[in-house]
């Protein structure tokens, strides 16, 4: 996401909210200052007149995209009372990709910029509507795949973690009151606090900071899923092959076309694998050194995935352009795994030696490559045996949450011996403020911006 907080937070932004391709119902959301002004711009009442929503409900309208005009309900939602706290508004348009392309082109004629990455609901976090946990709820709970998933995720969103942090914070607030009122005063003076008092409130403090660490670990699901992480040039047969390989039934379908650039946001399915285990399938755009606009964003965005990968697996079309030495994925780093799709077009040699060869319209060479997978990620063969090398998303975030939470267990043990060894009480209140940091590490209030980048950006479009 380009531009400082500040310039982000002062533009009007739009984005597809609902899933990607044709469908019943579309949702377009803008979200910024100028909301109400692209209102005025797309939406006609009833009369042909430009519509200004007198309060915040739910509008039929007509839209004039410049092309046409179509039927839509408006949904406006003014600040502060929305996701973002800024005016909200979205259009739910018939799910035609061309309606909805032509709205989008309008918006931009009307000075609203596209949305990148969860940029709504980092504006959500900006203004003060989330804390950083409940922001990351929001992701994991994209990302759930299963039960187990959900109920994490549902416990970020609903502020378990956040809420628990904030009465930490006003307590640890309390004691260094405590502390600091007693620096200026001799134990004679009125002004003093008993150190059995201070003590008391330290231990009472560390006892609440070791139940919200034992909630997060009871939280987390007890595995994750590993990330087979699909790369290749465009055209490559990506797509093909994560749609024979996913899950019947999956959500996350990849388009397949001719036409290269189809795949922009990642895509993620269900792998079974021979041992009865599942992984993470993704498909990534193409890589394209020359890509822009959109298209440098999709390859942003498979950057990312690439890091999150346990396991990449290069697809190679034997008929196209083959990799090239600046293809990232060559030089990576990451274990790699090279397949030769199309085999149904183009017979391997017979001196292939270890190579695989597949084709993901018959399915030749898929289980020999499904053995590869598991034996290249090192699962076990038993169905109920947790994955040694899980990345999943769930797992990240209880981690950089319990590196914080230890982080101000451990200053609260070293205010703890301070106190033991008659330290001076400006030391005392120094440990606990290093421990007040940790704890806003978690929620946001002192997180960097680059890591703020980081877990924004893993968000869908849309969020």
């Amino acid at each position: 996401m380009a531009g400082t907080a500040a310039e982000r937070t002062r533009s009007t932004i739009c984005a597809v909210a609902s899933a990607p391709g044709a469908g019943e119902r579309a949702v377009v959301r803008a979200s910024g200052p100028q909301a109400l002004e692209a209102v005025r711009g797309l939406c006609r009442d009833a009369e042909g007149q430009p519509l200004a929503p007198p309060g915040r409900g739910l509008y039929e309208v007509q839209v004039d995209d410049g092309v046409g005009v179509q039927p839509a309900l408006l949904v406006w939602m003014p600040g502060p009372g929305s996701y973002t706290r800024e005016d909200v508004a979205e259009w739910h348009l018939v799910g035609n990709p061309a309606l909805v392309r032509a709205v989008l082109r309008r918006l931009g004629e009307l000075g609203v910029e596209p949305a990148g990455p969860g940029e709504f609901t980092r504006r959500a976090f900006e203004n003060g509507r989330l804390d950083l946990t409940r922001a990351e709820g929001v992701l994991a709970l994209v990302e759930a795949r299963n039960s187990e998933e959900l109920r994490a995720a549902g416990s970020l969103l609903a502020g378990g973690l956040g809420g628990r942090i904030a009465a930490l914070r006003e307590v640890l607030e309390h004691l260094r009151a405590l502390t600091e009122a007693s620096l200026d005063f001799d134990q004679q003076d009125t002004g003093h606090v008993p150190l059995e008092e201070i003590t008391a409130a330290l231990e009472k403090a560390r006892a609440d900071l070791l139940e919200a660490r034992t909630w997060e670990s009871r939280r987390t699901p007890a595995s994750g899923l590993a990330r087979v992480v699909l790369a290749g040039l465009p055209n490559a047969g990506k797509s093909a092959l994560f749609n024979r390989l996913t899950l019947e039934g999956d959500e996350h379908r990849a388009i397949e076309s001719d036409q290269a650039g189809t795949t922009r946001d990642a895509k993620i399915g269900r792998l079974a694998l021979p041992g009865g285990q599942e992984v993470l399938l993704v498909d990534t755009a193409g890589f394209d050194p020359h890509a822009e606009g959109v298209e440098a964003m999709a390859q942003d965005r498979r950057d990312l995935e690439w890091e999150r990968a346990d396991l990449l697996l290069e697809v190679v079309d034997p008929l196209g352009i083959q990799a090239t030495a600046d293809n990232p994925a060559t030089g990576s780093g990451i274990p790699r795994l090279v397949v030769k799709s199309k085999v149904d077009l183009v017979p391997p040699p017979e001196d292939s030696g270890e190579s695989l060869w597949i084709s993901s319209h018959t399915g030749a060479g898929l289980t020999g490559l499904l053995a590869q997978i598991e034996t290249r990620l090192g699962l076990a063969i038993q169905s109920d045996s947790p994955s040694s090398s899980s990345s999943g998303l769930e797992r990240q975030l209880s981690e950089r949450h319990r590196q914080a939470l230890d982080q101000a267990l451990q200053e609260l043990g070293q205010a703890r011996a301070l106190l033991g060894e008659r330290a001076g009480l400006d030391l005392v209140a120094e440990a606990l403020r290093s421990a007040g940091l940790a704890l806003d590490r978690i929620t946001g209030q002192t997180t960097p911006e680059d890591l703020l980048d980081r877990i924004f950006s893993r968000f869908c479009l849309g969020k």
